[in-house]
């Protein structure tokens, strides 16, 4: 069983990358964050033809999730349902057995933005609603864009980054207290090489200068955490033309 995550920044550019990748790598489940697109512009036809169902909640030209499986779901949610948001950031469904949780968290901006406290704001909200998720279903995944480098081996230059936003002490305390619900991070239950990162900015040629942030991550539950076999970041599509900003993140569970 593989998950994947990958922020696409705009489903409708990007289905064509979408569709192509799956091609090379079949996996189970894929989450996508940023679809940028409302309920009725999305690609069901497409993405059926490629032999995955599909649930999401989108909205115009910002935010938007879905979750792609190869499998029946059930118990789908949009939304945390303790939060009042009207930004579309979050879908669930239970999936063979696992709770699949596709995320978008907030960017914040800036740290002395009001957006940077409704990112916290959000973050807790959905602490409490995973704690109640935790409760009712063992084997959880939660997947998605949290816009959160959770340590300094995540950022390509620490010092540059410190105090901004997606590095502040806030944020990672948030990022930790997932942890501390007993969430695994896929990627450090394995040695990975130094400076991998899935986010890289268009500017300044930060791809190929690798001067990117680990903010697209894969989070399990104790009962997944223990059928982690490998967790990759997938650079290839970074590399296509016209791509999206963040690159796959996948998963294999045995």
């Amino acid at each position: 069983m593989k998950l994947a995550t990958w922020n696409v920044n705009s489903l409708k550019v990007r289905l064509p990358q979408v569709l192509q990748w799956l091609a090379d790598n079949p996996v189970d489940v894929l989450c996508l964050q940023e679809t940028k697109l409302t309920d009725d512009k999305f690609p069901v036809a497409e993405i059926e033809a490629a032999g995955y169902q599909v649930a999401f909640t989108g909205q115009k030209t910002y935010n938007g999730v879905a979750i792609l499986s190869k499998h029946p779901m059930s118990e789908v949610v949009k939304n945390i349902p303790s939060f009042e948001d009207q930004q579309q950031r979050v879908i669930a469904a239970t999936i063979g057995g696992m709770r699949i949780v596709c995320a978008y968290i907030p960017n914040g901006q800036s740290i002395d933005s009001d957006k940077y406290q409704y990112k916290l704001q959000w973050l807790n909200g959905l602490h409490d609603w995973l704690v109640e998720q935790g409760k009712a279903y063992d084997k959880l995944a939660l997947l998605g864009d949290y816009n959160i480098a959770p340590e300094d081996r995540d950022v390509h230059d620490p010092a540059g980054w410190q105090g901004q936003v997606l590095v502040s002490d806030p944020e990672r305390a948030a990022f930790r207290r997932l942890l501390d619900l007993g969430l695994k991070d896929a990627f450090r239950l394995f040695e990975q090489p130094d400076k991998m990162f899935s986010w890289w900015d268009y500017r300044q040629m930060a791809f190929r200068r690798n001067m990117g942030l680990r903010i697209d991550h894969i989070l399990l539950s104790p009962a997944l955490a223990s059928r982690c076999s490998s967790c990759v970041i997938d650079k290839t599509p970074r590399k296509w033309e016209q791509p999206s900003d963040h690159t796959p993140v996948v998963a294999t569970l045995d």
